[in-house]
């Protein structure tokens, strides 16, 4: 019996120990569901937050694509008007050579004469320097349905320009006529500063003839030496057999004033008679030359212009009319010049 007791007794404890154990399972089990909870739950805002996340994703994806479509189009924009002012670029030193000289012919320009420089330290009648000054005209092309209003106040074309969008009246109908501002293209302007020679001649068209050029030389200080013909004694004669041209300096000065009267001068070799072109020689130099373009500060270019049955003098003035009335924001006008159909050139000088 004794030792049944002491059995049950360790099956006691033993029960008491698995019932300890039991406890602290399920404690550590209620631990443990409570941890999974809590970490289901933030895995569920975790998801929400990447759901919303991947949602902003793709809203800030596409509105980045639409910005980037957006920046590529001003992107090529930019390199076409960059082309653009390359071209113009290449177009203004193409008519530059590397000595300053204007080698592209320039379709109009604007020659002033300004004044004659001062001669002195040289001798009496010994050059004659004068002074012009030269603007290219701007060519702008103008085209149909479009009208150039030149105002006689920069205040009213700029006041217009802000305007934007004006209804004028033509004759029953109305149109909404567009007004920008006018963008002039490049434009060059300087000084040409010329020297006539008094001591020098310029000869040209001199007969070909089977001599050396040191001969050809002689034969032309004789011939311009003889003072029944005008000239006097020769200094130097440069002669170019190729061009069959040549330049001739007197000692004095104004012995060429005779000569170069004339533009056919006799010229005797192997007793036969020949004309010589002969003209007084120049020098010409350029200064203070200049680039200049930009927008026009008293034209304004009109779109929109509806067409009408009326001809092109009768819309101008119908135009003329609406922006001349202070009503209208307009002012005193200049020009204006009108294309129904087609299209035109018109010349623009700088301003001022």
């Amino acid at each position: 019996m004794e030792s049944l007791k002491q059995e049950l007794e360790k099956w006691k404890e033993r029960l008491e120990q698995a019932e300890k154990t039991k406890a602290d399972l399920q404690l550590s089990k209620a631990i443990a569901d409570e941890e999974y909870m809590k970490i289901l739950h933030e895995l569920t805002e975790l998801n929400d937050a990447q759901e919303e996340l991947n949602k902003e994703s793709a809203m800030s994806k596409a509105a980045y694509e639409e910005e980037l479509c957006v920046l590529n189009q001003e992107n090529a924009e930019l390199k076409r008007e960059i082309e653009k002012l390359k071209e113009e670029l290449a177009e203004c030193c193409s008519a530059l050579s590397q000595d300053g000289k204007i080698k592209k012919k320039v379709a109009e320009m604007k020659v002033v004469f300004t004044n004659m420089e001062d001669t002195e330290g040289d001798f009496p009648d010994m050059n004659t320097r004068c002074v012009f000054s030269v603007t290219t005209r701007i060519p702008f092309k103008l085209n149909q349905n479009h009208a150039l209003l030149t105002l006689e106040d920069e205040e009213v074309a700029q006041r217009l320009t802000k305007m934007g969008k004006h209804t004028v009246n033509l004759d029953g109908t109305t149109a909404d006529v567009k007004v920008v501002p006018l963008t002039v293209g490049i434009g060059i302007k300087f000084e040409l500063h010329i020297t006539i020679s008094g001591k020098k001649i310029s000869v040209s068209e001199i007969p070909e003839l089977p001599i050396p050029d040191e001969w050809m030389r002689d034969k032309l200080e004789l011939n311009f030496y003889k003072s029944e013909h005008g000239g006097g004694e020769v200094e130097n004669i440069k002669y170019d057999k190729r061009s069959r041209t040549a330049v001739i300096t007197f000692t004095r000065p104004g012995a060429m004033a005779s000569i170069a009267r004339g533009t056919r001068y006799p010229f005797y070799v192997n007793g036969r008679c020949h004309r010589l072109s002969v003209s007084p020689s120049t020098d010409g130099h350029l200064e203070k030359l200049q680039l200049f373009s930009g927008i026009s500060t008293k034209t304004i270019l009109l779109k929109g212009i509806k067409e009408t049955e009326d001809d092109e003098e009768s819309v101008q003035d119908m135009i003329e009319i609406h922006f001349q009335k202070p009503s209208n924001g307009g002012g005193e006008t200049e020009n204006i010049k009108y294309v129904s159909k087609g299209a035109t050139w018109v010349c623009f000088e700088e301003d001022g």
